[in-house]
């Protein structure tokens, strides 16, 4: 009996060796990224800093910090923002080789196509956000500047809170744009289908729009801007799921068959002399 357990203890160990090597690799990665991202860190803020560059009238913009502090911390979290993307890769890479060892080469194939378009769909969104969106906000945002009751006011963007705005928007559209992988992989599990999703529209309408209102800045432009694509998202992925449940079931309905064209041993006729 302590053999048996002993026996059953070394599998586990194993795998938990094996986690604590991925999870290693996955820091190290972030480790030596956010080094070269933290050498590169004004290049990368200033690459963030465009869209409200644009926004600005020529020459006039200025981003201002009042903390003394304020400014080494942006180029920490600038860094740390950019090692995360550039080491993505890694990380899903030994997350995936942890996990598809104890995956049939079915599941595999099945998860390949939600593999790929996860990061074509964030960067889709992110983009999305940087080329269209902030500019369209941020001019907007700027338009409130003038004279204002015999009053001149101005707009002066502190460095960490414009980060923090463009993190909300790039991470809001990005994470956003993965609703097509969620509903694929719940329609895949057999959680929901297709003619649930159908029925339960309206109610996804709200929602859609409810993530938008929380997911980006309190403005009417950036909501829209949000959930109008969410909305084409959403019923893009319903036509898709009709293909793949219509060649679902047509793939059973020929595996059916073929089982029932297969006659059992002891049913067979016998043989004429």
């Amino acid at each position: 009996m302590i053999n048996d357990i002993d026996e059953s203890q070394a599998p586990l160990l194993d795998h938990l060796l094996e986690l604590r090597t991925r999870l290693l690799r996955c820091v190290y990665a972030l480790a030596v990224t956010f080094a070269i991202c933290m050498y590169f860190a004004d290049d990368i803020f200033a690459i963030l800093a465009q869209p409200l560059v644009h926004a600005f009238p020529p020459g006039q913009g200025k981003l201002i910090y009042t903390k003394l502090y304020e400014a080494f911390f942006v180029e920490l979290k600038v860094s740390m923002f950019a090692a995360f993307f550039i080491s993505f890769p890694v990380i899903a890479n030994q997350l995936w080789a942890f996990v598809a060892p104890g995956l049939y080469a079915k599941e595999k194939r099945a998860f390949l196509p939600f593999l790929l378009a996860t990061p074509v769909l964030f960067t889709m969104g992110a983009s999305l956000a940087y080329f269209i969106v902030m500019p369209t906000a941020f001019k907007w945002f700027l338009g409130f500047e003038g004279n204002k009751g015999g009053l001149q006011l101005e707009a002066l963007p502190g460095t960490g809170d414009y980060l923090s705005l463009v993190m909300q928007f790039i991470l809001a559209f990005g994470i956003s744009f993965l609703l097509p992988v969620l509903l694929m992989l719940l329609n895949r599990a057999g959680i929901v289908s297709r003619d649930q999703l159908v029925r339960a529209r309206r109610y996804a309408i709200v929602v859609i729009f409810a993530v938008a209102t929380v997911a980006t800045p309190p403005d009417v432009v950036s909501q829209l801007m949000l959930a109008i694509p969410l909305l084409f998202l959403f019923e893009g992925t319903l036509i898709v799921m009709r293909f793949t449940e219509s060649a679902d079931a047509k793939r059973k309905a020929e595996e059916e068959t073929d089982n029932d064209m297969v006659v059992p041993v002891g049913e067979r006729p016998p043989l004429l002399p």
